[in-house]
């Protein structure tokens, strides 16, 4: 568990930074550029996020392309992203469908599905899933998935990245109003962005679809040796996601609005089901990919084996 409590230190140390320093700075910055208190204290905090990232990853022997999950040729890795771009999908477009055709989402006021919209929604979408894909699976699936499972197992590895990656979705977006700025801005927006903890059983479906999801990308991982097909997941999962919430709502009038959850309208109890059911498909395309994880090197590989 050593390693994983590096991990969980970085967010401690991140939240610590923008406590000490998030009103400071804005006191500095705020006479001479138009500068908002919200994002400031996020930037703090995730250049601080990065920093320690840097540090922990030499300090646990992850700083190699291997450990972080990026084994494979550069050609062979990009043709195994592009595959789970594709399986991610076809495997969420259906569900995506589903919610639309039961009508638990209803289109957004105002929007025309037209060709225009489409293709401004699939450049964003899969850029916005390519960024989240690639940063998120290179700190879970990739490095903090290597440091568990050399130290406590494979197993481990999957379940604590997974119960991770669910969490830090609820760290939400908070903004102190200007005439309430003060030295305690940066404890209070912290208590802001944890405010869904508060209420565990409101995010309670939400939060065991995405640690459902988490799991089953950290078989992926662990089936394939490397984040290629994890970050093609990933991407494919968010670039349907993103269709759905720019051109939908959800249906508060459904008798079915139970199914997806009050955090953000798509995951839920209905995401929580589906992810069990393609989470079988998947993992057996992979594991006939990989030869049950034989053929793309292991998920335990030591810097000097990935090199």
């Amino acid at each position: 568990m050593r390693a994983f409590l590096w991990f969980m230190g970085l967010f401690v140390a991140g939240f610590t930074v923008i406590a000490l320093l998030a009103w400071p700075a804005y006191e500095w910055l705020s006479p001479m550029m138009d500068v908002k208190f919200h994002r400031l204290a996020n930037r703090i905090g995730q250049l601080s996020l990065l920093v320690g990232f840097i540090l922990v990853a030499r300090r646990l022997a992850l700083a190699d392309r291997g450990s972080l999950g990026f084994g494979l040729p550069r050609a062979q890795f990009l043709r195994e992203l592009a595959v789970g771009l594709a399986l991610g999908v076809a495997t969420m477009l259906p569900i995506a469908l589903l919610m639309v055709g039961l009508d638990l989402r209803v289109l957004r006021e105002g929007v025309t599905l037209d060709a225009a919209l489409f293709a401004q929604l699939a450049v964003s979408g899969l850029l916005t899933g390519l960024v989240v894909g690639l940063i998120e699976e290179t700190f879970l699936r990739g490095a903090m998935h290597t440091a568990i499972a050399r130290e406590s197992g494979v197993t481990a590895a999957i379940v604590l990245t997974a119960l991770l990656y669910s969490a830090v979705h609820f760290v939400g977006r908070y903004r102190i109003p200007v005439d309430e700025l003060g030295p305690d801005s940066g404890l209070r927006h912290i208590s802001g962005t944890l405010a869904a903890f508060a209420d565990p059983m409101g995010i309670l479906d939400a939060f065991l679809a995405l640690a459902a999801v988490g799991v089953l990308l950290g078989m992926v991982r662990a089936l394939t040796g490397n984040i290629a097909a994890c970050i093609g997941l990933h991407a494919g999962w968010v670039w349907v996601i993103a269709f759905l919430r720019e051109t939908s709502v959800p249906d508060e009038t459904s008798p079915l609005r139970f199914l997806l959850s009050r955090f953000d309208g798509v995951v839920g109890w209905m995401v929580l089901g589906w992810t069990l059911v393609i989470g079988v498909v998947v993992h057996r395309f992979y594991a006939r990919r990989t030869g049950a994880g034989g053929g793309s090197g292991s998920a335990t590989d030591t810097p000097s084996q990935a090199s």
